[in-house]
């Protein structure tokens, strides 16, 4: 494996660095963490790093999976990853040093944005199903090929992928609001199509049964209506 993109990937999450004083361990990691190249999120039993500069309107790369945390290490198991897919499948068993407001890892520092509120969405989900002319299709969430939604409080990022290939198709990302059953997403970064940051776009939303109804005009102004599983 070229040594440099090995690095690359893992820098902010994954290193060997010796545990500090005065680290609590009790403290819940759930909730979104911004470094100075990126943001992480911790929601439910997964996670999403995303590095990217929203006044650049640059997008570098993506990686996330499954995390558990057990005294002073954190887990973590690999489903997508965008600078070295020979990872995907893999698992990493690493030290962290914690905080209420911060969190080391290797010596790169992340701070607190939120804890998993104020939003209502906070949590995993996967795309299940759509109505298109008044006709609902669905699928199976827990197919290799997925589209995952996960949020913070206040943080959201969408990632398209395939666990069995470690095909990535997409990402994109930002800060979210749930205010009168309207969810509102504000975009910072788009693998796809960088002129879509800085687009404003609201929904309907509703919850029932642990599932997730979004509807509204998506960022081509064309009508969506999309149904997501809680994860």
């Amino acid at each position: 494996m070229n040594h440099k993109i090995f690095l690359n990937c893992l820098a902010i999450l994954i290193g060997f660095s010796q545990f500090g004083n005065g680290q609590d361990i009790s403290i819940d990691l759930s909730g979104a963490w911004k470094a100075d190249k990126g943001v992480i999120i911790f929601s439910g039993n997964y996670f999403s790093y995303a590095e990217f500069s929203a006044n650049q309107k640059k997008y570098t790369g993506t990686y996330g999976g499954e995390w558990s945390q057990k005294d002073n290490k954190l887990n973590l198991s690999f489903e997508y990853n965008t600078f070295d897919t020979s990872l995907v499948g893999q698992s990493f068993d690493k030290p962290i040093i914690l905080d209420e407001n911060s969190l080391t890892i290797d010596k790169v520092t992340f701070s607190r944005i939120d804890n998993g509120s104020p939003g209502m969405l906070q949590g995993a989900w996967l795309f299940y199903g759509r109505k298109r002319d008044g006709e609902l299709s669905t699928r199976d969430a827990d197919q290799p090929r997925k589209t995952m939604k996960i949020l913070s409080g206040t943080r959201f990022q969408w990632i398209a992928y395939n666990t069995e290939t470690g095909q990535f198709s997409g990402t994109g990302g930002g800060t979210y609001t749930t205010i009168d059953n309207k969810y509102t997403e504000s975009i910072d970064f788009f693998s796809r199509d960088a002129s879509r940051v800085g687009a404003i776009l609201t929904f309907d939303y509703e919850i029932v049964e642990n599932v997730w109804y979004h509807s509204g005009l998506n960022s081509r102004g064309e009508p969506l209506y999309e149904l997501w599983s809680k994860r």
